[in-house]
Formats: C-alpha cells, sequence, structure tokens
C-alpha cells in the first residue's frame, strides 16, 4: 500500500482499498461480537485507536468485561499478546525488564544480559493498570510513546505495531492510584464502558452459562494492521476541517482566545489545565478512521465531533468548583461542541 495513496494511486485503487478496510474493520467487530456482547460503541473506539496507532484506556467498574475485550481483541490479531496484572507490590522491571548478570561456562566470564519484560510484545494489556504506584506506571510512558525501553543506558526498540491497551476502576474505588497527567496524556482514547442492558446482560447469560463457548477466528497480521494504520493517515482533510480540530483543542485552554464561551464561559470557569497538542492528533486520526468506516477518503466536521469525547475527556483538567457543581468532564466537552463554531475563522467575520 502506497504512503500516499491520494498522491500515488488511482481514485478506483483507493476506492477499492478503503471498501477493503470497511470490510476487515466489521469483520473484526464481528468476531468481537462472538465474545463481547453489546458494548459496539467501546468496540469502535477500540479498533479506531488501533487503526490510528494509538494507545487505549478502558475506565470501568469490575465485571463489565474490560479484560474480556482486550483478550478477545488479541486473539482476533496475528501479534504476540502480553497481560501484566498492575498491583501495589509490582515494581517497574517487572514491566520492562532488567539486567541480569550471566557466566560463561567455558570462560568464566561474567557479563550483563537484558531479560525482557512483557511489555515485548505488540498487543499489551495492562489490566487495572491504576492499582501500581505511580513510580511503575510511570515505566510504561517510553514505551507508549516512543515505541522503546531504554535500560541501563541502552535502548531497545519495540516491534511495530504496538499497542498497550490499559484497564482502569474509577478512582473513588479502594486501592487505587489516579494516573499521572503524563501518562493520562499518552493515551490516544479514553473510552468508559457501562452497563450492560437487559437483553445483552440475557444474552451474556446463555454464553457464559451454558455448554457452548464462543470463539473466535483470526482475522488480522502484523502485516495487514501496518498497512491499514497507513491508509489512514493518507485520508484527506482540508484545512478548515483541520483548524476546526485545532479550535476545539483551544477551547478547552483557560484564558485563552478560543476559549469556549468567552471570559464566563465553562473553560474559564471549570478548567484548571486545557487539553494537549496531542489531543488535536487524537482527533484527527480517530476522525480519519472513522471516515474511512463511512466509505469517505477524506474527513468532515461530523467525524470530527465524534472523536472528540474519547479524545478529550482524559486530557482536560478541572478546578474545584467544577468539582462543587458537579461538572464532569463530559459534561464540559459537551458544552465546548456547542459553543466553538465550525465555521472557519476567515469565515465568522
Amino acid at each position: 500500500m502506497a504512503a500516499n495513496p491520494e498522491h500515488t494511486e488511482t481514485p478506483a485503487q483507493v476506492k477499492a482499498e478503503c471498501e477493503q478496510f470497511r470490510k476487515t474493520f466489521a469483520t473484526l467487530k464481528d468476531e468481537i461480537g462472538k465474545v463481547m456482547v453489546g458494548q459496539h460503541e467501546v468496540i469502535d473506539a477500540t479498533l479506531t485507536a488501533l487503526f490510528a496507532g494509538g494507545n487505549v484506556l478502558l475506565e470501568g467498574v469490575p465485571g463489565l468485561g474490560k479484560t474480556l475485550l482486550v483478550r478477545t481483541l488479541a486473539q482476533t490479531l496475528h501479534l504476540p499478546f502480553s497481560r501484566i496484572q498492575f498491583t501495589p507490590d509490582l515494581m517497574p522491571a517487572d514491566v520492562i525488564g532488567t539486567n541480569i548478570v550471566s557466566e560463561d561456562p567455558e570462560t568464566g566470564r561474567r557479563s550483563f544480559d537484558f531479560q525482557r519484560g512483557p511489555i515485548f510484545a505488540q498487543v499489551v494489556l495492562a489490566d487495572e493498570i491504576n492499582r501500581a504506584t505511580p513510580k511503575t506506571q510511570s515505566a510504561l510512558l517510553e514505551a507508549m510513546q516512543e515505541r522503546s525501553v531504554t535500560v541501563g543506558g541502552t535502548t531497545h526498540k519495540l516491534i511495530a505495531p504496538f499497542i498497550v491497551l490499559a484497564t482502569q476502576n474509577p478512582i473513588e474505588q479502594e486501592g487505587t492510584y489516579p494516573l499521572p497527567e503524563a501518562q493520562m496524556d499518552r493515551f490516544l482514547l479514553k473510552i468508559n464502558v457501562g452497563y450492560s442492558q437487559l437483553d445483552d446482560l440475557m444474552t451474556i447469560l446463555d454464553r457464559t452459562t451454558g455448554e457452548e463457548t464462543p470463539s473466535v477466528e483470526r482475522v488480522m497480521d502484523a502485516q495487514g494492521i501496518l498497512a491499514a494504520q497507513e491508509l489512514v493517515r493518507g485520508v484527506v482533510i482540508a484545512p478548515h476541517v483541520k483548524q476546526y480540530a485545532a479550535r476545539l483543542v483551544l477551547a478547552t485552554h483557560p484564558e485563552g482566545e478560543f476559549a469556549a464561551g468567552g471570559a464566563s464561559g465553562p473553560t474559564n470557569r471549570y478548567v484548571r489545565c486545557g487539553a494537549s497538542p496531542r489531543a488535536a492528533q487524537a482527533l484527527v486520526l480517530a476522525g480519519k478512521v472513522r471516515a474511512l468506516t463511512d466509505g469517505r477518503f477524506h474527513i468532515s466536521y461530523q467525524d470530527i465531533q465524534e472523536a472528540a469525547l474519547p479524545a478529550l475527556r482524559h486530557r482536560i483538567l478541572l478546578n474545584f468548583e467544577a468539582e462543587a457543581d458537579r461538572v464532569n468532564p463530559d459534561d464540559l466537552v459537551g458544552e465546548i461542541l456547542k459553543m466553538t463554531p465550525t465555521q472557519p475563522i476567515g469565515a465568522m467575520a
């Protein structure tokens, strides 16, 4: 697949690749749906992050299927998979690995050999990530952003594609530690996993308490995922849509020129720290995936709006007034979407 399909391939080839992407996306969703009942938006967002090349944070109370979703996704991919159970006594070396002393049986010479940790997989499940201490959580920072691990002054590259899918319980649950803001920012999307509806819960009971256990088939390998990620990055975004994504991010910055609602608006009233440039990248990449799943090779305003909640909710730090007024990040993102016009700045005069 070419690096820039819009320049090096014919419209017919691009259309065929878009259609193949749609089919693959639907197939993955169907396979995951054999095990994961309901939660269609959660599955869509997780697959979006996979094809956008980003990491995912799944938040919800225990027992909602977060770990099951990640395990099932891993089963549909021809990629090495590892699971890290985060606990308060987990150490950074338990995640990334460590240097150990080895001795040559013939010469008796001793040397340090690097023993790789579970982070050296391509699909990594960081289960209950907020049950580990901040020191251990920070061990993932380099891997999540630079796709590498540095130990003892030596940098070890991780194999692409690489994705971290982390689960966490809400902060109000006992025995949890808030994730550092720098780490939260490295998750492309944060997905809230809610409770199942009645019909879905009945189906879950049928599948988990009966004689047959659902199974899934492998759908994609590493080469296919990398090609799909390349196709996503080639999706066209017009300057006015790109500007809209940037203005949405700037609308989260208190005291900024584009703060939502102006001086007396919700951003200046409730936000302590706004979203980073990574938020704009997340909006665009997630929007490009959505455009492809809709059969288009260009991104629209609606694509950006659909990506806004999972891309921004974990990147906005609220102040004490927001807590007092019981305003949560999702409410604020909704207000920002309402108050940020889609018209380009030049057309608003």
